[in-house]
């Protein structure tokens, strides 16, 4: 096989969205397994929709996914002339010619077609008449008037249409801009596009592509159509079912790492495996493997894979990925102090989100932990207060706060006492972290350390 070479080309009109991220990682991965190029194109000639904004949210999208790009990022809205000049090839070539037809006159070809039960589209109305160009003129290809499109889907196979059911689109608008489709072509071309994947929305504008390539004698690059993604009722993907921004999964807490695994398994499987980094797509990864029917998005599944990444994840990096989750208001934390929290947690977060949730109380100051209502009700009775009272007092005398250290004299307590552990267990666990679930309440203490449990049992009972 001749060098490989993919790109992904998205719109900066709006964030990344989990589509476009599949998009381009089914091309990295074509792209490196073959050790070939991915290069990024942004697709920003609808000047009045795209924004600088956008493009670097795009730009940052790729890189914490970790899908780097050889060339790139190239700007349509920076390449009109080069489309102007492939516009004018084709129209010297008589492939193409001028339209004055108004949008109000092809909208009344459409519905007669309609009415007739024909194909809705532009009569040709132009398409023998020899216009020069005007002010008020678009460039329409010559759509050839019989035969077949014909080519070799590498998702859905063996895909043909017939050359009747397509009009003679718009190349260039009446304001000098070229179409998508034009746009599309010429810049495949000039980059060295050898394999196109993308989704099967996409499928419509294929047969038109095709027809370019024709017209500018150029062999078009192999084409495969991923399967729609869909919500768990099966209907198309919407916000309400997770089709978020790779950004709004960024600020969710979910890892790269868990999001890439997702994405490649809505259309892609290697046996009955769900675990995938990086390393195993790049030596897995095939296009025979592709599915032709939609996939379903399952938010419960990527949960399950954010939970698994977390916990096998550094806690170093942990450290630095929390930092960006929690509350702005706390004091900032010490890394290393994190870094103890950390592993607590790691068992029990799904989320990097939820992870600053269950540390808050780790990091609040002390005289300012809130106790839940209905646990301190439940909880910090006047018996329990007056084991508290002890305890704070015993704790205080402690020369060591590690974990062998409290189990021995909180047991010695209980004994004494003649009491059990659950006696102390939750309003403990109350006073100390304001709430009736945390983990392990010895470990819990342990990280805490001597002064500030001291300090919070103290402040629960003067409330």
């Amino acid at each position: 096989m001749s060098e490989v070479v993919t790109r992904f080309a998205p719109s900066p009109t709006g964030y990344l969205h989990i589509g476009g991220a599949r998009t381009a990682l089914f091309n990295w991965l074509l792209a490196r397994q073959h050790q070939g190029r991915f290069l990024l194109r942004i697709e920003d000639t609808d000047v009045k929709r795209s924004s600088g904004e956008m493009t670097r949210a795009i730009l940052d999208s790729m890189h914490w996914l970790g899908l780097d790009y050889d060339q790139g990022p190239f700007y349509q809205s920076q390449r009109i002339e080069i489309y102007k000049d492939f516009i004018q090839k084709i129209v010297q070539a008589g492939q193409a010619y001028y339209c004055r037809c108004t949008p109000e006159e092809v909208e009344e070809m459409r519905s007669l077609a309609r009415e007739k039960g024909l194909k809705p589209k532009y009569s040709g109305r132009c398409r023998e008449l020899s216009l020069n160009p005007g002010p008020d003129t678009v460039i329409r290809i010559k759509t050839p008037l019989s035969g077949q499109t014909v080519y070799q889907d590498l998702v859905k196979g063996g895909i043909s249409v017939d050359n009747s059911q397509l009009d003679d689109f718009v190349l260039e608008r009446i304001d000098g801009t070229p179409t998508y489709n034009l746009a599309v072509v010429v810049d495949d071309i000039e980059m060295g596009i050898t394999h196109v994947l993308r989704g099967d929305d996409h499928i419509n504008n294929t047969p038109k592509q095709i027809i370019l390539y024709n017209a500018l004698n150029v062999s078009p690059p192999l084409f495969g159509h991923v399967p729609m993604i869909l919500g768990p009722d099966k209907k198309k993907l919407s916000k309400r079912h997770g089709a978020l921004s790779v950004t709004a999964y960024r600020e969710m807490g979910y890892l790269p790492e868990a999001l890439v695994n997702y994405l490649v398994r809505l259309g892609w499987s290697y046996k009955d495996e769900e675990i995938f980094t990086l390393e195993d797509l790049l030596a897995r990864f095939s296009l025979d493997n592709l599915g032709s029917s939609a996939c379903v998005f399952d938010m419960d599944k990527l949960r399950w894979l954010n939970s698994h990444y977390i916990k096998q994840a550094d806690v170093n990096r942990l450290a630095s990925i929390l930092t960006e989750h929690l509350d702005p208001d706390l004091p900032p934390p010490d890394v290393g102090y994190l870094e103890k929290i950390i592993p607590l947690l790691q068992p029990r977060a799904v989320t990097v989100q939820e992870m600053s949730e269950m540390a808050h109380f780790f990091l609040v100051p002390d005289e300012q932990l809130m106790i839940e209502q209905e646990a301190a009700e439940k909880f910090l009775t006047p018996e329990a207060r007056e084991n508290l009272r002890e305890i704070a007092d015993l704790l205080e005398k402690l020369d060591s706060f590690d974990l062998s250290v409290l189990e021995s004299a909180l047991k010695s307590y209980i004994e004494e006492k003649n009491i059990k552990f659950k006696t102390i267990a939750q309003p403990l666990r109350v006073a100390l972290t304001g709430r009736t679930a945390s983990p392990g309440i010895f470990e819990t203490m342990e990280i805490l350390g001597g002064e500030r449990c001291v300090n919070r049992l103290r402040f629960s009972l003067n409330r």
